[in-house]
């Protein structure tokens, strides 16, 4: 017979009465009347087939059926209880976190926040997708997602935290014939760039281009890519410029060989936020994992700012 066939109060019901012998005794450690526990056992008796208990004087005697069933029934019921019961232990905290951010913030922190997931939850999993990816899985309140750092989130049930404004600059590099000093407003128009859309084919207009638009400077787009690393790549080998977040080029501008561009480029930049769903609000773990990754952001933010 399937558990889904039972009400599993039944088998609470149950387990008492085997555990103290006695109908009176279980009716009041469970706060009910000798009556209920009396209807109890008799459908219980009807889904099982079995009398289950007999009455000896003012005690019971279980029916083998009965006791096969004791040692299976206490052993779930104390794991219910010390699951419901323990208190959230981060070092023995086995879950998987996913965690949903743009990949020119994954080589900014994704070190730092790995050490420190290591410290603190040393058995737990981290998991690390993209925004496209983050779309496509139903964002957060599919389930499948349990942070998100970016541009605030919204929609039913969506928990935006302010963390700070993400800066943007405009970048080449270091040996570009257009840019080995301070730019005019006409050379800056006559650069080609290469744009970064994190989520093709969502409908998300370009922010960069609608600065430039606002300033009333050109701005010609030759090439579209998938993430910041990707225009990076580009920006670093061709002459093509990108505009990227100010955190990455301190990161990795060095080593890839850029520079930011100098003249009068239109400022931009991106609000971030922690963004989670409201179904984990007061979960212990995800509540930690929470903590730790506003505790890296902040530590990293005051040391970029």
């Amino acid at each position: 017979m399937s558990i889904n066939a039972f009400d599993l109060n039944l088998l609470l019901v149950l387990e008492m009465v085997l555990r103290e012998r006695s109908v009176a005794r279980a009716a009041q450690r469970l706060h009910v009347t000798p009556s209920a526990i009396s209807n109890s056992l008799a459908k219980l008796r009807a889904q099982l087939g079995d009398p289950l208990i007999t009455r000896k004087g003012r005690g019971i005697i279980p029916t083998p059926r009965a006791l096969e069933l004791q040692p299976a029934l206490a052993r779930a019921i104390g794991d219910i209880e010390r699951a419901v019961a323990a208190p959230f232990e981060a070092g023995r905290c086995t879950r998987t976190f996913t965690l949903a951010m743009a990949d020119a913030l994954q080589v900014t922190w994704l070190p730092q926040l790995a050490a420190a997931l290591a410290r603190k939850m040393p058995l737990a999993r981290l998991r690390v997708v993209g925004i496209d990816a983050l779309l496509s899985l139903g964002n957060l309140g599919s389930g499948e997602v349990d942070l998100h750092v970016g541009v605030g989130a919204t929609g039913p049930g969506v928990r935006a935290e302010p963390l700070y404004d993400e800066r943007t600059v405009l970048v080449a590099r270091r040996a570009h014939p257009e840019c080995s000093g301070r730019l005019s407003r006409q050379r800056l128009g006559t650069l080609r760039h290469v744009a970064v859309e994190l989520a093709p084919g969502r409908g998300f207009r370009d922010p960069v281009s609608a600065a430039y638009a606002r300033a009333g400077v050109e701005r010609e787009v030759s090439l579209t890519v998938a993430t910041f690393a990707a225009a990076a790549a580009v920006a670093a080998r061709s002459d093509l410029v990108a505009t990227l977040p100010a955190s990455l080029l301190t990161a990795q501008g060095m080593a890839l060989g850029l520079l930011a561009v100098r003249g009068p480029v239109p400022k931009h930049s991106v609000a971030l936020a922690l963004c989670w769903h409201e179904r984990t609000q007061v979960d212990p773990a995800t509540c930690t994992f929470r903590d730790l990754v506003r505790a890296v952001l902040t530590k990293r933010i005051h040391r970029l700012s």
